[in-house]
């Protein structure tokens, strides 16, 4: 397959991973030297001094195996002849790899693997792609001389046993022969052209960590197994990474989009636009069709690993139910009008500007989105700084991750992660808590998953029993299921622990964090009221096990924090990340590789989100608006002047619709019906609104309240650049043409320029150059930069021209490190005797956010609607069994959802998803949220679950008004 835009990096599979070592060998290979690091295996070795050696078993991401026997060389000194794919290199070894005598070997052995593989190639999916067929050219093999004998292929293709054959065995047909698996919606398993090679099964080991294959049976009976024997590869363990069918070398695991649309013969080398792990990915095409997403091998993220939403759930992309059409309506019980670019967009300014003459100039914002790229994000902001003339701007960053911004810049100056991924592999103790990585951040999981399978500590603290607390081939050492809302009372009396049994870094402390604070700090957490004993009947956690978790975290050497939106969607979110970066300077784990405090981002750009001034009282990395200087910079690039005073956020937004105030909304991305807290005062708020403008993909829930729908373009239809969680920018590359016309940074210039701001960009570079000029920590970034280095993290400027993999290191960005008191304050929502349980939401694998994307994609097999998690006790005592319908009430409101029996839940605990806008979940959120940042507290919410029969009043008023809403009229004549 020919590449059509490889960046950077050798592409190659150069059959085992690479050596660590710092000290190297010289070899000769073929009469050639060559100089490599002491452990690598003489056959990458060979491929780095460009001779190949033939492999089947042999795959760089895979440790060496040494199975198929393929890779044999010959070694002057050795007796016989070692595989090369496990045989160290070694000082002044003399290699050959092409003798007649490992020629005859190889072409013999892969003679055998011939013997028994049905001879399709001309049909088989995989032909020109297939690495069996591949081989046997480079060994010459030309013939097979072994007659039909037993195979395990096809009873009616060439070559198999006769019926007659057959017969005189054990019945009709090929006894061997195992039926093709079709039950995965992605790829296929065809037994019959297994060569077991054991690469699938060591890749869900090692590269996925599921542990999900198996080879079952021995000898000529060996073949791959998904689970028990009724399994198929969608009943079993298989999370539908693809790493299995990546790592397959003939058609035995092939992607169904390819044997339908046939073999790719370009690749785009682009980044995956679903979690905050910013995974890079090859988009493999045939002209401008996507045939398959494969992760590539130097996406500095995800090292070519991926999950089942990257690897496979792009087909929204093209889905039937995107809008490619602009449409707008007089008022939102009017069925929608399609129009061309031109009259939407005059409509859409006309609307604003007169409400900004009628209501004045701060009755109109935006809301930008963390799925779109940095520049476009960049460019809505400005949008209403210096088109609108306000600060209205706010972000879905806000509401998940603001409280990552506050209390990380409060303590250490800057507001993101402090480590990179690849320092997991150094990590001696990883702390999770508020996150669910292995359905979150799956990529990330894995090489998790491998540190601790290699020995690393692990304490998890979650009310819910994650797949991280344990499963195949892990356990976390410590689980603290944590009653919901009392994050802050957990973090603080593990400090408590730390404290007083003087289990702190002093010599750290005394050098990076201010003294004098620490010992206020000490003496605050020191008190008897913040003790593990004190706290216990608060957390529900037992105070050993919490004593036993502090320990080990002080303890163990390089200890990291990974945290989610468990701790950020609370009331009190900034105060427990504020805790938990106490908790790593009191241990020394700040600005050391494998150790340091990393928040797990929901989104693909939440980091960019926030990095772009999308928040209504930042401006571009992060500088307040009040601040004369700062606007001065933005001035003078923009040629307009700045309002000093900052915005509303989106609750203050709907808050001034609500009161008549806030007349006009550009929603860039975000679907905020579905996505926020308090489903009816969304609602509201925009039924009060007169010019609601949606611009994105499809008709979501926000858009029943449109007035202005202007057609988005997918991440496959675009150029730009995504910040993941590790603050590392990573580029976005234009696999097809936008079908919409447009991509999305230029849909926001139109409306600017329709409003006239008579901006002039041609290409997002020239945004990002804008973006360079303006924000210090981004002041060397440019597309050059990232098609030479692949990707970079910020702050990449004069001070750090090579970016910063880790931050920190010779102290805090701010001076000296900040220890704050965390005084733990209950939220305001209270169980009581109508509402006695507490909810707490999250995300499932399979499914992403609002599920505007994967519900449009086959992954609904997996999870095609929301359930309540239920612990058995309250389940029983209320009479609900397993698939009921329950009605799921708060103050807030109501919805009805299937219920689920486990004890993954503490009693008093429930849990459910907030995938699927028939459940619309958060209705029964509250409008409480953090004290610092109005981040909503998605995680702690009253309710009373009841068996139901159906739907509720509001569920089936909902869905009507939305039906009635997506009416569309066909374009005029």
């Amino acid at each position: 397959m020919k590449d059509f835009i490889i960046p950077w990096g050798d592409d190659r599979d150069l059959g085992t991973p690479a050596s660590k070592s710092d000290k190297t060998v010289t070899l000769s290979i073929d009469g050639f030297d060559i100089t490599v690091p002491e452990g690598t295996s003489v056959m990458r070795a060979s491929a780095l001094a460009g001779i190949d050696i033939p492999k089947l078993c042999a795959s760089d991401n895979l440790e060496a195996f040494g199975s198929c026997r393929l890779c044999v060389v010959e070694i002057e000194g050795r007796r016989g002849t070692p595989a090369s794919c496990t045989t160290p290199v070694a000082e002044g070894m003399v290699v050959h790899t092409q003798s007649k005598k490992v020629a005859k070997i190889r072409k013999g052995v892969m003679e055998l693997y011939i013997s028994d593989h049905p001879l399709d190639c001309l049909t088989c999916a995989a032909n020109g792609d297939c690495e069996l067929q591949d081989q046997a050219g480079a060994v010459g093999l030309r013939d097979v001389r072994y007659t039909t004998g037993e195979n395990h292929y096809d009873p009616t293709g060439t070559g198999a046993l006769s019926m007659a054959d057959a017969k005189r065995r054990e019945g009709p047909g090929n006894h061997h022969y195992i039926p093709k698996d079709d039950s995965n919606p992605y790829f296929t398993y065809d037994p019959a052209k297994c060569i077991v090679c054991s690469r699938c099964v060591r890749a869900c080991e090692e590269v996925q960590g599921t542990f999900a294959l198996t080879i079952e049976g021995r000898g000529f009976e060996s073949r791959v197994s998904a689970g028990a024997v009724d399994d198929s590869f969608l009943t079993s363990d298989c999370v539908s990474c693809g790493a299995c069918v990546q790592a397959c070398p003939t058609a035995t695991l092939q992607e169904k989009s390819v044997i339908e649309m046939g073999t790719p013969t370009r690749s785009v080398i682009t980044t995956c636009a679903y979690c905050g792990v910013g995974c890079s990915f090859k988009a493999e095409m045939k002209g401008d069709q996507l045939v398959r997403m494969t992760p590539y091998k130097h996406g500095k993220a995800n090292r070519g690993h991926s999950c089942v939403k990257g690897r496979f759930a792009y087909g929204y992309a093209t889905h039937q139910d995107r809008i490619l059409s602009p449409m707008i309506r007089e008022s939102v019980d009017l069925p929608w009008q399609e129009v061309s670019w031109d009259e939407a967009l005059t409509f859409a300014a006309n609307r604003m500007r007169g409400l900004q003459e009628k209501y004045g100039k701060k009755s109109i914002g935006v809301i930008t989105s963390s799925r779109c790229t940095n520049e476009e994000t960049y460019l809505v902001q400005k949008l209403t700084r210096a088109v609108f003339g306000n600060n209205n701007t706010d972000t879905c960053a806000r509401v998940c991750h603001s409280p990552t911004g506050y209390g990380l810049g409060q303590t250490y100056g800057t507001s993101a992660g402090t480590q990179d991924f690849d320092s997991v592999e150094e990590t001696d103790c990883a702390l999770i808590i508020g996150a669910n990585p292995t359905d979150g951040h799956p990529v990330f999981a894995s090489r998790l998953k491998k540190r601790i399978r290699q020995g690393a500590k692990l304490i998890v603290i979650d009310p819910r029993r994650t797949d991280m607390v344990k499963s195949n081939h892990i356990e976390a050492d410590h689980h603290l299921p944590l009653r919901p809302g009392t994050n802050v009372a957990i973090v603080t009396a593990l400090a408590h622990v730390i404290v007083t049994e003087n289990l702190i870094d002093e010599a750290y402390i005394r050098t990076r964090c201010d003294w004098d604070e620490y010992l206020a700090y000490a003496d605050f957490v020191s008190d008897k009221r913040h003790s593990p004993e004190a706290v216990e009947m608060l957390t529900g956690v037992p105070a050993a096990d919490v004593r036993a978790a502090a320990r080990t975290y002080a303890t163990a050497g390089k200890s990291s924090i990974y945290y989610g939106l468990g701790v950020t969607e609370h009331s009190q979110g900034s105060t427990t990340v504020i805790g938990i970066a106490n908790l790593a300077m009191l241990t020394g784990n700040v600005g050391i590789n494998g150790a340091g405090v990393n928040p797990l981002r929901g989104q693909n750009n939440v980091q960019g989100s926030c990095d772009m001034g999308s928040f209504p009282h930042e401006l571009p990395g992060y500088r307040h608006v009040k601040n004369a200087d700062v606007r001065e910079v933005f001035e003078n690039a923009w040629g307009v002047p700045i309002d000093p005073e900052p915005g509303l956020r989106i609750p203050n937004m709907l808050d001034a619709a609500v009161d008549g105030t806030f007349k006009g909304l550009y929603c860039q991305g975000e679907d905020i019906l579905q996505s926020d807290p308090d489903t009816k005062h969304v609602a509201a708020g925009l039924a009060a609104m007169e010019c609601v403008i949606v611009h994105d993909l499809f008709l979501n829930e926000t858009a029943n309240y449109a007035h202005v729908f202007l057609p988005g373009s997918s991440f496959l239809e675009k150029d730009g650049t995504f910040t993941n969680a590790e603050r590392r920018i990573n580029r976005v590359r234009k696999v097809m043409a936008p079908m919409n016309g447009y991509a999305d940074w230029e849909v926001t210039q139109l409306l600017a320029n329709a409003m006239g701001a008579g901006w002039t960009y041609t290409h997002p570079s020239q945004i990002m150059d804008e973006i360079a000029a303006t924000t210090p920590s981004f002041a060397n970034v440019n597309y050059e930069l990232l098609e030479e280095r692949g990707s970079i993290q910020w702050p990449c400027n004069d001070d750090n021209p090579d970016g910063t993999p880790l931050m920190h290191v010779d102290g805090f960005v701010r001076g000296k490190g900040r220890l704050i008191v965390t005084e733990y304050v209950a939220t305001d929502e209270k169980t009581g005797p109508r509402f006695p349980l507490l909810l707490t939401t999250g995300r499932i694998l399979s499914q992403y956010n609002v599920g505007a994307q994967t519900r449009r994609t086959k992954n609904s097999v997996w999870h095609g609607e929301d359930l309540l998690e239920v612990h058995p006790h309250d389940a029983e005592v209320r009479g609900i069994n397993e698939g009921d319908f329950v009605k799921l009430a708060s103050r807030s409101g109501e919805t009805t959802l299937r219920a689920t029996i486990t004890d993954r839940v503490s009693p008093g605990v429930v849990y459910t998803t907030f995938h699927h806008p028939d459940t619309q979940a958060n209705v029964i959120t509250t409008d409480f949220s953090d004290w610092a940042t109005n981040c909503p507290e998605y995680k702690v919410t009253a309710v009373q679950v009841s068996p139901s029969n159906g739907p509720t009043d509001w569920q089936e008023d909902y869905n009507a008004q939305a039906a009635a809403s997506r009416r569309i009229l066909p374009a005029a004549e």
